[in-house]
């Protein structure tokens, strides 16, 4: 079984699996990293979103052995130095943009891509940078304000 040596958050890690396993299961069961969920395992619903060297990635359906020297970043890994969580996480719950959480990983991920390219993004953008995200529980306008606000505290 060949060997992968990964970054991830930060840290280098090492693991051994096939190479067609998918991303997301090296993240969850050999890296017990539970920020990404699984949701549809089509990547359509952003559930397992991470981040591949600051775009948003669908970690169900990318196997290890296209992730190279890539650096990932999950949920986990978002706050730096003393932060204890992201500015884009503390948004979420200042502005209350969850309920049951399952999307929550998407949203927040998705969020962080979106103001790393677009610090300042407009109504529209912000929606179609969430297409790829399903969320059943209707927060969509405290995501929407969560977003605003960390663009502003960025």
């Amino acid at each position: 079984m060949p060997t992968y040596h990964l970054n991830v958050n930060g840290s280098q890690k090492m693991v051994e699996t096939e190479a067609d396993t998918p991303l997301l299961y090296v993240l969850r069961d050999y890296l017990e990293l539970n920020g990404p969920k699984f949701g549809c395992g089509l990547a359509q619903c952003g559930s397992c979103h991470i981040l591949i060297n600051g775009n948003v990635a669908t970690s169900c359906t990318l196997p290890i052995a296209s992730i190279g020297e890539a650096e990932i970043t999950t949920l986990e890994g978002l706050a730096s130095g003393n932060e204890k969580l992201h500015k884009v996480q503390q948004a979420f719950l200042d502005e209350q943009a969850a309920q049951c959480g399952y999307c929550l990983n998407g949203m927040v991920i998705t969020t962080v891509g979106l103001l790393n390219k677009n610090p300042n993004p407009t109504d529209v953008e912000i929606r179609n940078a969430l297409q790829g995200n399903l969320c059943r529980c209707g927060t969509h306008s405290r995501i929407i304000r969560a977003i605003k606000t960390a663009a502003k505290n960025l």
